[in-house]
């Protein structure tokens, strides 16, 4: 079998040897430059790989990705794309091999999308860039592309156990053209119930939020809209943005409509939680949390959110049982909370308090034994 790993680049010099050392267990790596002034060219070059420079006019991503599908040679068997801010973990080659088949069409596998302060995985789903060469496949949608299949095979999808692409991204690089892009993806594809939920979220990261809210309103209401995480996702994200506009009431009807949607998932909870955190709802954020934490599977699709798997929820449930006054309960629940962000000073310095008020309980409490009176 013989395996291609393609991608796109523009000005990623400072990822260009970490990112081939990465991929030199594929048979070829070739890259289509589209307007790199740092180098990136030359220095992957350097490194043995095949590039050619073109500049997409009009930029889209979809374009840009199809014409870096034609450097693929025609005997690659499998094709892999990444980008240059990505590594893939030693030994993928051997386990892409290992559950590859003749009728295997496309691979999914292990995605890291963030890391967490401390360095752990954040945000953890599924990907399926990985598929077979032979013109079965194209690019589609002008920003967060999708591989369209084209081929005449039934699609047949491989679980690539042991293959993991870890994302490290270059917080530097601009955004700026995500929005206008997905305004012309959903320009072209009205009835994409995708490109409509990641328009509204696109407004909302923008803080446009009557925009967001009109949009990811639509995402709900369309018919072809029936994935209940990612309907849930839109509930949630109109509650963000009705809650940044002080309309609670309506916040509050969208956090749980995104509860009724997706039940079993944490993400839903949490964002309710943390709402009636704002609203010193101490009561409300126990029942949420203890509801988030009684879901112990992940899910792996990219809904899922790192800090609803995170110190959040203890953290948020630590403070409510403090200020009901259920201080061994907040230790606990603190400790728990540390136990995911060991290096929090916000958290370390409650659990400081909490100890400080344990510590003063219990001399009171010793002080009454001593007197020989009753506690109450």
């Amino acid at each position: 079998m013989k395996v291609c790993v393609y991608a796109i680049a523009k000005n990623e010099r400072k990822f260009a040897e970490r990112w081939v050392a990465s991929m030199k267990e594929a048979d070829w790596i070739v890259v289509l430059d589209t307007g790199s002034t740092d180098g990136t060219q030359d220095a992957l070059r350097e490194l043995g790989c095949y590039v050619e420079e073109r500049e997409i006019t009009p930029w889209r991503f979809d374009v840009a990705r199809n014409e870096s599908m034609r450097l693929i040679p025609k005997e690659a068997d499998v094709c892999v794309c990444t980008d240059l801010d990505e590594v893939l973990h030693p030994g993928w080659r051997k386990a892409l091999e290992e559950s590859w088949t003749q009728e295997t069409m496309q691979g999914r596998y292990k995605y890291v999308w963030n890391f967490n302060a401390d360095g752990s995985e954040g945000t953890v789903f599924l990907y399926d860039k990985i598929h077979a060469n032979g013109g079965r496949f194209r690019w589609l949608f002008p920003v967060h592309e999708i591989l369209d299949y084209v081929g005449k095979e039934p699609r047949a999808i491989a679980s690539l156990k042991g293959v993991q692409l870890d994302h490290h991204a270059d917080d530097a690089k601009s955004r700026s053209s995500y929005l206008p892009l997905l305004e012309l993806a959903v320009r072209e594809y009205p009835e994409s119930d995708r490109n409509m939920h990641y328009l509204g979220r696109e407004y909302m990261h923008a803080r446009r939020f009557d925009e967001a809210i009109t949009w990811l309103k639509k995402h709900i209401d369309l018919p072809s809209s029936k994935w209940r995480e990612e309907r849930c996702a839109s509930f949630r994200f109109m509650g963000r943005c009705q809650d940044a506009q002080g309309d609670k009431e309506g916040a509050r009807n969208s956090f749980f409509s995104g509860i009724a949607e997706a039940p079993h998932l944490r993400e839903p909870y949490v964002d309710m939680a943390r709402f009636l955190y704002a609203q010193e709802d101490w009561f409300g954020v126990l029942f949420m949390t203890e509801s988030a934490l009684k879901i112990s599977k992940r899910t792996v699709s990219y809904i899922c959110e790192a800090e609803a798997w995170g110190s959040l929820p203890y953290d948020l449930a630590s403070i409510a049982y403090f200020k009901i006054g259920d201080t061994q309960t907040s230790l606990k629940m603190v400790e728990l909370a540390l136990a995911k962000s060991p290096t929090d000073e916000r958290i370390l310095k409650n659990k400081r308090i909490i100890q400080r008020v344990l510590d003063k309980q219990a001399e009171i409490l010793g002080k009454i034994d001593e007197a020989g009176a009753a506690r109450v």
